[in-house]
Order: structure tokens, then C-alpha cells, then sequence
């Protein structure tokens, strides 16, 4: 059953009603600022996300739940559907669950209840009922749109009857197209409106052409680690551009901290539209960022962490690249205004990628959260992810399409917003080359001196063997002066009838013994 339009709120989608497939229209406001308590990317995908999730937009979308409306934000990081406060109209489980995030956790007990949402009706959809409270308020909540395999809710209830939302809609509308596609929209920019869409099984006209863009294989996780699985792809080895024009994978020796990965310079990325300030390996932010001028990395209580702090007026380039498509990043997307000040009162603003520090076992490398996905339209697949598919049902892949291709128009956008300070960008010095290559210089010494050891002790050995075998070729055969005659040599005699005769009857030798002087 679809129903007619869904109403929405600021934040929130609007329905239009389509055969097989839903759209929705999304608009975007300032995420209100949480000190150390924005919800972060799930921590249980294996990770150290330096600050914060502070973001500078959210987006949410309505939906109804027993009957009730609830304004829930749409997140493709993580798989459950919570809300806060009472849900009328609702069946017990007798189940509880906890989903965890990086600086907080939401829980409660499991209830199931009518929902309505982008046109679709599901009669028993699971849920999560978390008590309201300062963080999470009445009213409010979140909807994972991420693969079935991280639901806590599902793992609770142990069946598919815990499934996830796109789950059940795309198994109860066999028709419907087990794809989604998102559309971020650009707070403050003063060219296009702050808006955004959703669309389940369809494409947004005029973006057709996503379709033909190279398909990413979403990287699979061993099924003893399905939980932290994400939707995750593989960036390219030469998939970092700098501001410079630099490849930064390359100057700065980034390497993967997933060992599965083949390539030590394929980054994976995870996409996740409920995560405002991309993650990325400490080099790749010192890369794009240590060179602006009045930049500086700051660690700051009301961040939670390290973050590169800058002046709001420089303008930051950067392009990323999968499967050899480029995808420049708006300059509003790299350098953030969260209205912050630095320790002297000046307004500062920050660098939108994060220092991340992954730790051992990490599934990921980066997280690609809304500052990075305002600057392509996403084309997510769920293939055999959706539970209970078939064993002919291909496998999950992600199509996206650059929409910042104007650098003109990005560049008069930023100088509108933020005036213009010019800089000029460098690539590395030799010096921060080797110093990114320092491990590497330093086992190639110790590997180098190894050899040089193995090859003194080579040429020792050689050489004594040398003059053994020097001794042994000049050493005399015959017998030494002061050992016995050898008998053949006394018997010398006997052969004197058997001679020819001298004159004399034989031989009639003059010397006395075979050793006689004279002989």
C-alpha cells in the first residue's frame, strides 16, 4: 500500500508517489552544535575518529510510526531504526538492543509498529525506543540505510522479522528496484539551494548518466566480521590530489591500514550520510592542509580531539578519484565555518577532513561523511546484501557522479561566501618526503647492513677456504728424505743380470746404495 504525499518538515524529504519507486526531496539547515555528544559513525567498525561529528548540516526525513510522526535523520552508516519517546500502537518483543557509536550509544527495548515512510507501509517494522532525554529529544530518531548484516535490532530478534527498513521494502515490493540514491544539498551556497533528494528505486532526472559511471565493488567483509560491514569501496592508488595538484598517496607514502587490501595504496572509504567531517589518514590532512597560511593542527575540548584549524578565507582544492573518474571537492567543503573562535576570540574555521588514526584490525580507512557526498550524486545497490536473496542476485556496488565541475563557478561561490585571501600551494619538500618514507629508509638501511655483514663474513670464510685450497696445491707428492727408502727402490739390484751387459758381465754399479750421492 502507498499512500498519498507525505508530509515534511524543515529537514526534512518530500514524497512524491511513483509506480515501483519513490523520490523524495530533501532540504538541508545548520546541524545545531552538540559539545561531545554528536553521534559519530558506529565505533564497532574498527576505528579512531579524532573529533567530534560536529557537522554543518543534517538531513532528515518524517515518517510515521504507530501512527505517530517522528523526524528521523537518514544515515547510510549505520542499519537500525530508533526513535525517542513513546510509540503508540506498538507490539512487544520481549528483545532489547544497543546500538554504539563513536562517543555515545543509544538503547532500549525492541517494539514493532506500523510504519509509513517514503510511500511504502510496513505493518511490523522493528524499532528501537529510546527515552528521550537532552540528546536525543521527543520526537526525534534515526534511520539506518546501511547493509542488514550491522543490525543490532535484527541480531536481537534473531529472524528476518528484525530486519531493517529498505530490507523490508524491498522484500515486500518485489517490483521495487533494491536500489537507492542520494542527492546531498549545500548549506550557504550561493548558487544552488540547500536542498537535496532520496530516490528508492528510481534516478533523479537529469542524473541518469550516474548509471555509466564506473561500478565500485563494495568490499565484503569475512562473515565472522559482517557486523562492521559498511557500504565500502576501494579509492584509486593515485586517488588523492592535493592542492597542489599533487599526488598525495604517492608523496606522502598514505598506505592502507586494512590488511586484507591487495594494493597498499588503495585507500577503502566508507560513504556514510550521517557523518558530517570526512576521516582521513593523519598524512592525507597534513597534505591538504599544513601549507595554508595561519593553518595549524589544534587539539580543542569542544572537538574532542585534533582537528587543523584555518582561516575562514583561504580557499582548499582538493580531487579524489575511483576507477580513474575524478571528483573535485567544493572549496566550501573543505574549509568548514562551524562558527568557531580560537583561544584569542578570532573566527576561525576548520579543515573539513579529520585526522584518522586507524587501529589494529581496521576494516576501513576512511570515512566519506556529507562533506565529501554534497560533491557527488550516490548510487548505492544493495544486490545480495537485501536478506534473502538469491544465490543468482549479483553483488552490492556503488556508482557515483562528480557534480562540482565547475571550478569557476566554486571558486566565485567560495569568494561570495568567504572573500578571497590567495595562497599559493606547494608540493612536498624532499624533506617531507623522507620523512614520510622514514620507516621504509630505515628498514631498507638495517635491511642494507645485514647484507653488508653477510657479505664481510662471506668474504672471511671464502678466503681461508682460498688458502687451504693454495696449500694443498703446492704441497710435494713424493716421499720426504728422512722416511724409509720404499722397498722397489732397494731391489734395484736385482735387475742387473736382466740389463745390458757393459763389457763387464752386467751392470757393476760403483755406488754402494740407491741413496749414494753420487747417484
Amino acid at each position: 500500500m502507498k499512500p498519498s504525499l507525505l508530509p515534511l518538515s524543515l529537514l526534512c524529504l518530500c514524497a512524491s508517489e511513483l509506480a515501483g519507486a519513490v523520490r523524495l526531496n530533501l532540504h538541508g539547515r545548520p546541524r545545531p552544535r552538540r559539545v561531545g555528544g554528536a553521534l559519530q559513525s558506529r565505533a564497532n567498525v574498527v576505528g579512531n575518529a579524532s573529533v567530534g561529528n560536529l557537522g554543518d548540516v543534517e538531513y532528515t526525513t518524517d515518517i510515521t510510526l504507530g501512527g505517530q510522526k517522528f523526524t528521523v535523520q537518514i544515515d547510510t552508516g549505520s542499519s537500525d531504526l530508533w526513535v525517542a519517546g513513546t510509540v503508540p500502537n506498538t507490539a512487544q518483543t520481549g528483545k532489547t538492543a544497543k546500538v554504539q557509536y563513536a562517543v555515545e550509544a543509544v538503547q532500549g527495548s525492541v517494539y514493532t509498529a506500523a510504519l509509513d515512510f517514503a510511500g511504502y507501509t510496513v505493518k511490523d517494522q522493528a524499532f528501537i525506543e529510546v527515552s528521550a532525554s537532552s540528546e536525543n529529544r521527543a520526537g526525534t530518531g534515526l534511520m539506518g540505510l546501511g547493509p542488514n548484516t550491522g543490525s543490532q535490532v535484527k541480531e536481537a530478534i534473531g529472524s528476518s522479522s528484525g530486519d531493517p527498513v529498505l530490507d523490508r521494502i524491498f522484500r515486500q515490493n518485489t517490483s521495487t528496484p533494491n536500489y537507492i540514491t542520494v542527492l546531498l544539498g549545500r548549506v550557504r551556497d550561493p548558487t544552488d539551494p540547500p536542498n537535496g533528494e532520496l530516490t528508492i528505486g528510481e534516478l533523479l532526472p537529469g542524473y541518469e548518466s550516474v548509471t555509466s559511471q564506473p561500478k565500485l565493488a563494495v568490499s565484503v567483509l569475512e562473515s565472522s566480521n559482517s557486523g562492521n560491514q559498511h557500504w565500502q569501496i576501494l579509492l584509486d592508488s593515485d586517488g588523492i590530489i592535493g592542492p597542489a595538484g599533487n599526488n598525495v598517496i604517492d608523496e606522502f607514502n598514505v598506505e592502507t591500514a586494512v590488511k586484507s587490501t591487495s594494493n597498499d595504496k588503495q585507500l577503502t572509504v566508507v560513504l556514510d550520510t550521517g557523518y558530517s567531517l570526512p576521516q582521513v589518514p593523519p598524512k592525507v590532512a597534513e597534505a591538504f592542509y599544513k601549507d595554508v597560511p595561519g593553518a595549524s593542527l589544534v587539539s580543542r575540548a569542544d572537538l574532542n580531539g585534533q582537528i587543523w584549524q584555518l582561516p575562514c578565507d583561504k580557499e582548499v582544492n582538493v580531487t579524489f578519484k575511483f576507477s580513474g573518474a575524478k571528483y573535485p571537492i567544493h572549496p566550501l567543503d573543505t574549509n568548514l565555518d562551524l562558527n568557531l573562535t580560537d583561544s584569542s576570540g578570532n573566527r576561525v574555521c576548520v579543515g573539513a577532513f579529520q585526522p584518522l588514526t586507524p587501529q589494529d584490525g581496521a576494516t576501513y580507512d576512511v570515512i566519506f561523511g556529507m562533506a565529501f557526498l554534497r560533491n557527488a550524486y550516490t548510487y548505492i545497490n544493495f544486490g545480495d546484501f537485501v536478506d534473502g536473496s538469491s544465490s543468482s542476485t549479483a553483488d552490492p556496488y556503488v556508482q557515483l557522479l562528480s557534480t562540482t565541475n565547475d571550478t569557476a563557478e566554486s571558486h566565485s561561490d567560495f569568494v561570495k561566501v568567504r572573500g578571497n585571501s590567495p595562497w599559493t600551494p606547494t608540493d612536498a619538500t624532499l624533506v617531507e618526503r623522507l620523512r614520510a618514507r622514514l620507516p621504509l629508509i630505515i628498514g631498507l638501511a638495517a635491511g642494507a647492513g645485514v647484507l653488508l655483514l653477510l657479505a664481510i663474513i662471506a668474504c672471511c670464510c671464502y678466503s681461508r677456504r682460498d688458502k687451504r685450497r693454495r696449500g694443498a696445491f703446492f704441497r710435494p707428492t713424493y716421499q720426504q728424505l728422512h722416511e724409509p727408502a720404499p722397498p722397489e727402490a732397494h731391489d734395484l739390484h736385482l735387475i742387473g743380470g736382466q740389463g745390458q751387459a757393459n763389457g763387464r758381465g752386467g751392470y757393476h754399479a760403483d755406488y754402494s746404495s740407491p741413496w749414494d750421492a753420487r747417484y
